[in-house]
């Protein structure tokens, strides 16, 4: 992993596993957006083994279900492009998912109001759109996620 992801883990780490870390992404314009990063340094699904991908299952269902109780989501989008600039840091050339929250409704976290930007079509299509919230509504928006993230019993096989 690159040396600028390190300071990325260090600030926005919600969650580590066995081979996963999961980490709020810095642009918040959809409230609770994360990053789920493989640890071993591959590139390619193709690459991922059998335990690697049967943790990545249970992460989604356990991330899924902890985002809905803590901000009411309406449905997620998921994906995987290593090649797509990111719109606040270099690219991580590294397997790794975008783990995208939407909402049909606006959603009101510690006084800020988060209203989706397109929802019903792809968070693709406004890569212009950046919400980098403070350090400390980002701490806020991570314990909420981890109050309600239970990892405790991940199947390492």
């Amino acid at each position: 992993m690159k040396a600028g992801y390190l300071e990325l883990l260090e600030q926005n780490l919600i969650a580590e596993t066995d081979y996963w870390y999961i980490i709020l992404d810095p642009n918040q314009k959809n409230l609770g957006a994360c990053l789920l990063i493989i640890k071993r340094d591959i590139k390619h699904l193709s690459e991922l083994n059998k335990a690697e991908w049967k943790q990545f299952i249970q992460i989604v269902y356990k991330l899924e279900y902890s985002l809905k109780k803590a901000f009411q989501v309406t449905l997620f989008n998921w994906g995987s492009y290593l090649d797509s600039p990111h719109t606040i840091l270099p690219l991580l050339y590294q397997l790794h998912w975008h783990v995208i929250p939407r909402y049909q409704q606006k959603v009101e976290f510690q006084d800020i109001i988060f209203q989706d930007p397109c929802f019903g079509e792809s968070t693709l299509t406004v890569k212009e759109e950046v919400n980098v919230v403070s350090s400390r509504i980002r701490a806020k928006i991570i314990a909420k996620i981890q109050e309600k993230l239970n990892l405790d019993k991940l199947n390492k096989d």
